[in-house]
């Protein structure tokens, strides 16, 4: 069997070793445990290669437990030690024999640890507040990846729970990312380099590509990953993907002359793409290419009135 990336292996490894682990020695559990893959890593994106295997790379899946009311610590503990007895090497790959760099990734843990410690809710529900202060890649970490066994279920409602943004919550981002981006690239790139500031004119370019980024995942209603898999990421959209090259351009060139004019004219191509993908969905009212008017048009169609009146930027 050839398997291409760690998620894969982590569940060709978990139906080989800890599906029948558990069945075997922990049948009374199998009503409560949750496996899976999901998290920090490329691996839970699907992103990693060879060269991702050089630090923090497992085999090894996740075992989620619910809350020590259902199923005890001295139970925890055994099966913590039932894990750390697998084989220690699977289809080329070995479990590390200390613990990861970035923490614990793989093994048995809680369930309302992980979502606590990604999102800030043990049970994965968020208020509006909430959902606007969550970073984007942390939400992004919390339903990626895959589920390979869901006992109870509940570990696969609440990432249906918390797939995408409510709607009023994607409008608030949406509105706050559209006027930084306007600010940065429609308005303030060229006024930098009519000063003659052209490291302030890159910063500017490297802003709008930024908030022009979170615009197109927002409007694809998927959430932006960790930066170093964000163009990865973006290439893979259904919807303005080839926006991704675009912005690659503008934040790899300088700022002389008539580059300088090529990349104000890809700003504007791409601030004409994303208005037009606002207005395919329904977003903006509103007219013409700047798009601090799709901004604003963009909030004030925020059905909860207290959102809405929020400030335009509490979503970025």
């Amino acid at each position: 069997m050839s398997l291409t990336n760690g998620l894969e292996i982590a569940e060709a490894y978990f139906q080989e070793y800890g599906m029948p682990m558990l069945q075997e020695k922990f049948p009374e559990l199998l009503p409560y445990v949750a496996a899976g893959l999901f998290g920090s890593g490329s691996e839970c994106f699907g992103f990693d290669d060879e060269l991702s295997r050089d630090h923090d790379f497992d085999p090894g899946f996740m075992l989620l437990l619910p809350d020590e009311d259902v199923v005890d610590r001295k139970q925890e503990f055994a099966l913590e030690r039932a894990y750390a007895k697998l084989p220690k090497e699977f289809m080329g790959v070995e479990r590390p024999k200390l613990a990861p760099v970035g923490g614990l990734r793989r093994g048995v843990m809680r369930l309302a640890g992980f979502f606590a410690d990604k999102t800030g809710s043990a049970s994965g529900k968020l208020s509006a507040e909430q959902w606007l202060a969550v970073p984007s890649h942390a939400l992004a970490e919390a339903v990626n990846g895959k589920v390979f066994y869901d006992g109870p279920g509940e570990l696969s409602r609440i990432r249906e729970g918390l797939a995408c943004y409510p709607e009023d919550v994607r409008r608030k981002k949406l509105a706050g990312h559209l006027l930084l981006a306007a600010q940065a690239g429609q308005y303030n790139y060229v006024r930098c380099l009519r000063h003659g500031e052209t490291g302030a004119a890159q910063l500017a370019a490297i802003a709008f590509a930024q908030s022009a980024m979170e615009t197109v995942f927002l409007l694809n209603k998927v959430y932006q990953p960790f930066y170093k898999w964000r163009f990865r990421a973006m290439r893979a959209l259904p919807k303005l993907s080839l926006e991704a090259e675009l912005l690659e351009y503008l934040i790899t060139t300088d700022n002389e002359s008539q580059l300088a004019q090529d990349k104000y004219e890809v700003i504007e191509g791409i601030a004409a793409d994303i208005i037009e993908e606002l207005l395919s969905q329904g977003l903006s009212q509103a007219n013409g290419g700047d798009l601090e008017k799709h901004a604003y048009s963009v909030n004030d169609g925020i059905a909860d009135g207290n959102l809405r009146n929020l400030h335009i930027l509490a979503g970025v």
